[in-house]
């Protein structure tokens, strides 16, 4: 039988133990700098900065692993991709990358990555777990923009001054179409189905849609924002919404974001950010949306229901990539 004194102290003692419990960690925002080889750290929760971690030269592109233990950057200048621990912000330890890598992806298989290699015109293909690299491909001059495909099959690479997208088959690590498009590639994306790749063009000032299937033009997207000449309206990155029914396209120095309607491919609002606007990522929940301004050395905060910037961060010198941690 229990003492009434003992069933008390347990009664007092069970607050206590709740109180005792991890407390959920903010999801967080990833930028790097690439003027201050840093990248900054963004709490969701608070819209600030919380922590700002060095890096190698000139980092660009940045992504993180499937279960986020893992963050690979893109220091361009050190030739090299870094791999880093999130939560200590220690480089655990350098991947070999080519010449000059600038963006990459990393394939469904959480291990490899494919690497632009601006100054060599090719891909590179990293094996994370070894540490080695599987593969280099030649491609068009100035590599830059990479995605693969969600079934893993197909790999992209858009070249800046060849014009063009170079499709890769995954498996035998050969190119098996080149499709052109206007001036200065510089991002692409496959929808969350593959159906569709979409690349954007800089100089050029559109985005390209292609059928995945059989590598044809489906349409072509073109902008243009009131009082800024057709010059400055040069697209860059772009994301979707969960539903994918919407596109958020970053338009470099316009300092515009174009909200697209990804079935008819309408522009259907511009919002104001930051200067020279590059990439940007979603919050979790998909309910902002986070901008790098490189001029302006800051962040814009959109809210993606409303269509409108809600706040600057300021962050390092020249933001240039943007990545998610949960």
């Amino acid at each position: 039988m229990i003492s009434p004194s003992s069933h008390l102290a347990r009664l007092l003692s069970l607050p206590l133990f709740l109180g005792l419990a991890s407390p959920a960690i903010a999801a967080e925002i990833w930028v790097t700098n690439e003027k201050d080889d840093t990248v900054s750290v963004i709490d969701i929760d608070t819209l600030e900065v919380t922590r700002t971690i060095e890096t190698g030269e000139r980092p660009r592109g940045i992504t993180f692993s499937k279960d986020f233990s893992r963050v690979y950057i893109c220091a361009s200048d050190s030739d090299t991709v870094q791999v880093m621990d999130p939560e200590t912000g220690k480089i655990l330890h350098d991947l070999p990358s080519g010449e000059d890598p600038e963006q990459f992806v990393l394939h469904p298989n959480d291990r490899h990555l494919y690497i632009a290699n601006e100054d060599d015109a090719v891909t590179t293909v990293v094996d994370t777990e070894t540490r080695t690299v599987v593969a280099q491909i030649n491609v068009g001059i100035e590599p830059e923009g990479m995605a693969v495909s969600p079934d893993g099959k197909i790999a992209i690479t858009t070249s800046e001054t060849t014009n063009m997208a170079h499709w890769i088959d995954t498996e035998t690590r050969k190119l098996f179409a080149n499709t052109l498009v206007d001036a200065r590639p510089r991002h692409a994306e496959f929808t969350a189905q593959g159906s569709e790749l979409w690349v954007s063009s800089e100089i050029g000032g559109t985005i390209t849609v292609f059928n995945t299937t059989d590598q044809t033009e489906k349409g072509k997207i073109t902008f243009e924002v009131k009082g800024v000449h057709p010059d400055r309206v040069q697209p860059v990155g772009f994301e979707f919404t969960e539903d994918e029914k919407t596109a958020f396209v970053a338009l470099g120095p316009s300092n515009h974001i174009a909200v697209v309607n990804a079935e008819t491919l309408a522009v259907e609002d511009y919002i104001l950010v930051g200067r020279r606007v590059w990439h940007m990522a979603f919050s979790p929940d998909k309910s902002l949306l986070f901008t790098t301004n490189g001029v302006s050395g800051d962040v814009t905060v959109i809210d993606v229901a409303k269509r409108e910037a809600i706040k600057s961060i300021k962050v390092g010198r020249f933001p240039w990539g943007a990545a998610m941690r949960p």
